[in-house]
This record gives C-alpha cells, structure tokens and sequence, in this order.
C-alpha cells in the first residue's frame, strides 16, 4: 500500500530544501504536496485540511508567479 502520509513528508523536505535555495521549482513541489495532505484529509474525513490546503495552493501559485517574473527581470 502507498503511504501519502510519507510522500507528503518527502515533498515537504524537498520543497522547503529548494524553496530555501530560492528555486521556483519548491513552490510547485509545495502545491503538489498541499493536494496530497488535500487527499489524505478526504481520505481520514478530516475535512479540516482541505479549505487551509486549497488557499495554499492559491498562494503558492501567487508566489510562483512572484519568482518567475523577478527572475525573468534580473
């Protein structure tokens, strides 16, 4: 059986990783990881999870656009 609860684990460490290193690609690995803690919480009926999660994908979007564009004007 796949473990969600363990990709999410990865994705958060490889996310914060490359976010800290200031690459965009973290922010895409935090909006997938958001989705799946989206999954689990469905999964495990802790609705709770999915509004918080879905406005952090919202935001990592915002902020990837951020990235993109101060990295295409430098």
């Amino acid at each position: 059986m796949f473990r969600l609860d363990y990709l999410s684990c990865i994705l958060t460490v490889v996310s914060t990783v490359l976010i800290g290193r200031r690459y965009w690609e973290g922010w895409v690995l935090a909006g997938i990881n958001s989705a799946v803690v989206c999954v689990i919480g469905f999964k495990t009926s802790q609705l709770g999870f999915i509004p918080a999660n879905v406005f952090c994908i919202v935001l990592y979007g915002f902020n990837l656009r951020s990235w993109r564009r101060a990295n295409t004007n430098s």
